[in-house]
């Protein structure tokens, strides 16, 4: 049990685990690998469980080959997963595992979660503002579901082989790229009917006109009327047609940019190179209580966190 605990500790998250009371005695198999802002797992303990993990701080998704899961993430009810669908897990809120059967046998998937929101925001086109809110499920045995699951197991197979080819470096960074997006097309959420519907995505070429002015000098100090002449239109128009295409005002999408910006230098810099502070404000953040309240917001973590990491 010990040695179980240490393992899914140093592969996904620090846990306390129980044996429940059953016939089948305590037997865990784990093939656990790691590639990117991935890692993927097909695990079995022999005996009915019960598991405690607290806050993830990743996304994550179990998929149960058989047997069953019952859990609970925050104060939503408990939810079982059988076989067929697959169960998904926030980054935030208190997580636990009220039964794993002994007879489960669990393809685990962690994702990191800048890794993933920044998929989406590549694919919408603009930023996202928090976590991704997803459904507890979704359906493994049809549909992109089963495609996605298809994906992951080949993945948690090719881990078995000596040499294996799908985490080597050529491959790994594309196939990182694949099930990332696949999650974002087959669970669901707000986000999937933009993803799955082209045409809503095609902005008029004035709005584009002043996010790639944005995008080019972020530093500027941007004004609404600013942003309009930039586009060649009103500011009125300008203002209706960025809610309705980028879903935020222009000078929410400058802040967001911005934010984005602060967060790579930070993400960037050697220890002791560099201060909050003194990046925020060459981003044009004057108010610093008020700039880690939004790149909280932003990313799940203060400025500072992510300094440290």
């Amino acid at each position: 049990m010990d040695e179980a605990r240490q393992l899914l500790e140093a592969a996904y998250y620090s846990n306390f685990l129980d044996v429940l009371d059953g016939p089948r005695p305590f037997r865990a198999d784990f093939t656990i690998g790691q590639f990117g802002a991935l890692t993927v797992g097909k695990l079995t303990c022999g005996a009915d469980l019960r598991a405690r993990v607290g806050e993830l701080g990743a996304y994550h998704v179990n998929i149960p080959l058989s047997g069953h899961m019952s859990w609970r993430q925050g104060s939503a009810a408990s939810t079982l997963t059988l076989p067929d669908s697959a169960a998904v897990y926030q980054p935030v809120g208190e997580t636990a595992v009220d039964r794993w059967s002994g007879d489960c046998r669990l393809l685990a998937v962690k994702l990191d979660r800048v890794a993933l929101e920044e998929s989406l925001e590549r694919l919408l086109g603009r930023p996202v503002r928090g976590p991704v809110t997803f459904e507890p499920g979704f359906d493994t045995s049809r549909g992109p579901g089963r495609g996605w699951t298809r994906l992951v197991r080949a993945v948690a197979e090719d881990l078995l082989d000596e040499s294996p080819m799908l985490s080597g470096s050529l491959v790994a960074a594309p196939l990182q790229e694949a099930i990332l997006n696949g999650l974002l097309l087959c669970a669901g959420h707000r986000y999937r009917d933009q993803l799955t519907d082209p045409v809503r995505q095609l902005r008029p070429a004035p709005v584009k006109r002043a996010m790639d002015a944005v995008l080019q000098r972020p530093e500027h100090p941007f004004t609404t009327a600013a942003l309009a002449a930039e586009a060649r239109v009103g500011v009125r128009w300008l203002q209706e047609a960025f809610r309705r295409y980028v879903g935020m005002s222009p000078m929410a999408y400058v802040r967001d940019v911005r934010l984005q910006r602060v967060r790579d230098e930070l993400r960037a810099a050697a220890p002791g190179e560099l201060c909050v502070s003194e990046v925020a404000h060459r981003w044009g953040f004057a108010h610093l209580g008020r700039f880690a309240e939004q790149y909280r917001a932003r990313f799940g973590e203060l400025p500072s966190r992510t300094l440290r990491s």
